[in-house]
């Protein structure tokens, strides 16, 4: 009940910048665990009610808007000054590929991790069991279902390297 109550009301805070910077206290009372101010654009999207415990934010992460947290039973860890762009996906469930007649594709969970400073671009998906390595950078729209190496940037479906980044950031 307490994670319905503060996640309506951070679902539901207008989206001006006084809001946007304080929007993280109500995530943390719906019971994501939030290590020190973040900047929050819009509420997010949790499944299923009551997996607000299975998400982890880092100090210092951006988080835009429309982002979605499928969590029914392993966590999505973010680290610390991380930027999510729009419409991300965080999906630690997953079903088989073989339908079994009177049991269905069966369901899968496997957790995520995004290490610190990485950026991930609008619309991407995260799928389960991925690590996703300091600095890295994720395209827009990518679909990444496997381990992402530190300091590179991936892009596609499903995501492949594309190049290395130099610890300072520069190319």
């Amino acid at each position: 009940m307490r994670e319905f109550f503060f996640l309506a009301i951070a679902n539901h805070l207008p989206r001006l910048s006084f809001f946007d910077r304080i929007r993280y206290l109500f995530l943390k009372g719906a019971g994501v665990k939030i290590s020190g101010k973040c900047m929050i654009w819009e509420g997010l999207t949790i499944r299923p009610i009551g997996g607000a415990a299975n998400i982890e934010i880092g100090r210092g992460t951006f988080v835009n808007t429309g982002v979605r947290f499928g969590v029914p039973i392993d966590k999505v860890t973010i680290g610390e000054d991380v930027q999510i762009g729009p419409r991300v996906m965080f999906e630690t469930a997953s079903h088989g590929l073989e339908y079994v007649p009177g049991v269905g594709r069966g369901t899968s969970t496997k957790p995520i991790v995004v290490e610190d400073q990485v950026w991930i671009g609008g619309g991407a998906i995260i799928g389960q069991g991925v690590t996703i390595g300091r600095g890295a950078v994720v395209a827009a729209g990518a679909v990444v279902v496997e381990n992402v190496a530190a300091q590179t940037v991936v892009g596609g479906v499903p995501a492949r390297l594309i190049r290395q980044v130099n610890e300072n950031g520069s190319d």
